[in-house]
């Protein structure tokens, strides 16, 4: 009897398991109704709203159906993070470095050169510089394949015009056609959005190294569609077939290192500009971000540039790619820490040490080649010859593309600063050679005291130092604010206000 007492079950134990159960069964209830409405929140939230035409340019007209995403685009237009190499806070490049005034003498950017904002500012920048200048005439000024990153009206106006006729204009004569900054169309396709190339140049670049753009894996192709604009090109003006015209050529036929390209430019013997004051044949390094980038160890790993630039967001039921592109160092926990365990001021610290060093190097080199200009002035002021200045001169053109190679690369020093630290050493390198034979040339001409070196101290100085008319430039650029952007801006109102938008 007793026994049978003790095993006989406690009516409140039983009551405590059923209460428990009851209770797990309610949260797990409540999580499988969380997950269908997740579910139902992210199916809802990409139910189209209109119907994307093949080539609609209007960011604002994609953000109907991918508000996420258009949203977080929306915030290129801030300008309130700034790193001491980077940032979308814009930045007077020449004021904190005035020796690349005197670098790229006889060159548009010696007239202006800010470091860029976020893309929502694409059309405006490229407005404003002094660098497009002030053309009052659709005839005249820079060649129209100057727009060709600058937005989503571009591929709508290569599909009409064709390519070659794009390239073989004026960029004003498009002026008030490319309105639009750049955005969705640049690298979705309208109807499945899966990522695209819309540039030719990069398509064509490819398939000249005997590689199949279309064979690339989504991964691939997060690296890619960046790569239409972010990489080192020129204007062949002699293609077969479309010779005259300005045709957008990425140099990647020897391959991606800055002395393939140096090689592939000599080859051709092409050069942007005669330096104004040297008389060197000079390249233009323009912003080689994702030949940098292949050579760091993020590639290596595989990482994309959409992985650091653009990292996913989750929101509810929603994951979404961050379209606010900018610096990885504004978003760490989230393009950074994903994959690194380091707190986020170990992780600042490491990104701003590395590029610290490079840019220790840079200064040296910039110094370096300021002095070979000038000294090479002098040579030919004494009576140098050509024979003479031939193997200086080409000195200081290699050693200026190294330079520039690593300078104009943006977050090069970070992407790949061993790579970085390379190049500037070969830029430092042949700055020193091109100064030491000057120096035994300037001597046999008589000249044995070391060359003045004139106040450059500030961008103002400089720029007088190389006879820039900067009140005039800044006037010219002020009329065309004033009086030709407004005519553009109308037009492209007109034209936009027939496109239709169909549910």
């Amino acid at each position: 009897m007793g026994n049978n007492k003790e095993r006989k079950s406690n009516p409140w134990v039983n009551w405590a398991l059923f209460g428990g159960t009851m209770g797990i069964v309610f949260l797990l209830g409540l999580l499988v109704a969380s997950i269908t409405e997740r579910r139902a929140e992210a199916i809802f939230a990409y139910q189209p709203k209109v119907a994307l035409n093949e080539f609609e340019p209007r960011n604002e007209v994609w953000g109907k159906n991918y508000p996420w995403e258009y949203e977080s685009y929306r915030k290129t237009r801030e300008t309130d993070f700034s790193t001491p190499h980077g940032g979308n806070a814009m930045k007077d490049m020449l004021g904190e470095s005035p020796e690349m005034v005197i670098l790229w003498a006889g060159y548009p950017f010696s007239k202006d050169y800010n470091q860029g904002r976020g893309h929502s500012y694409a059309i405006e920048d490229v407005w404003n510089t002094l660098r497009t200048g002030g053309p009052k005439t659709p005839d005249v000024g820079m060649p129209s394949t100057c727009w060709t990153c600058k937005g989503p009206d571009v591929p709508r106006l290569m599909n009409q015009m064709g390519v070659t006729e794009f390239y073989n204009t004026t960029w004003a004569a498009l002026g008030p056609e490319v309105v639009n900054p750049i955005g969705c169309a640049d690298c979705h396709d309208p109807k499945t959005m899966d990522l695209t190339i819309t540039r030719p140049a990069l398509i064509e670049a490819m398939e000249l190294r005997g590689d199949d753009i279309t064979q690339a894996t989504h991964q691939q192709m997060r690296s890619l569609v960046c790569a239409q604009c972010h990489v080192e090109y020129y204007f062949d003006q002699d293609r077969p077939g479309a010779e005259g015209a300005n045709y957008l050529t990425f140099p990647w036929v020897n391959g991606f290192q800055p002395e393939d390209m140096l090689k592939y430019y000599d080859d051709i013997a092409f050069s942007d500009w005669t330096h104004a004051l040297s008389r060197t044949p000079m390249i233009k390094a323009q912003h080689p971000d994702y030949e940098v980038y292949m050579t760091g160890i993020h590639a290596e790993r595989g990482v994309a540039c959409a992985d650091c630039h653009m990292p996913y967001i989750s929101e509810g039921g929603l994951k979404y790619s961050n379209h606010h592109v900018t610096s990885p160092l504004k978003y760490i926990s989230q393009a950074c820490q994903t994959c690194h365990r380091e707190s986020e001021s170990t992780l600042m610290k490491n990104v701003i040490d590395r590029q610290n060093k490079v840019l220790e190097l840079r200064a040296k080199a910039e110094n370096l080649l300021t002095r070979a200009h000038i000294e090479a002035k002098a040579a030919w002021d004494a009576g140098a010859t050509e024979s003479e200045m031939k193997e200086i001169l080409y000195d200081i053109r290699a050693g200026q593309w190294f330079w520039d190679y690593v300078a104009a690369s943006h977050g090069g020093s970070f992407h790949s600063p061993l790579e970085s630290a390379r190049v500037m050493g070969k830029a430092i390198d042949y700055a020193q050679e091109a100064r030491i034979k000057l120096g035994r040339l300037l001597a046999l001409k008589g000249k044995v005291m070391a060359i003045p070196y004139p106040d450059i101290s500030t961008k103002e100085k400089a720029q007088e130092y190389i006879g820039l008319p900067m009140k005039e430039l800044e006037q010219e650029k002020q009329y065309f604010l004033k009086e030709i952007v407004p005519v553009w801006k109308k037009q492209a109102a007109e034209r936009e206000a027939s496109y239709d938008l169909k549910p």
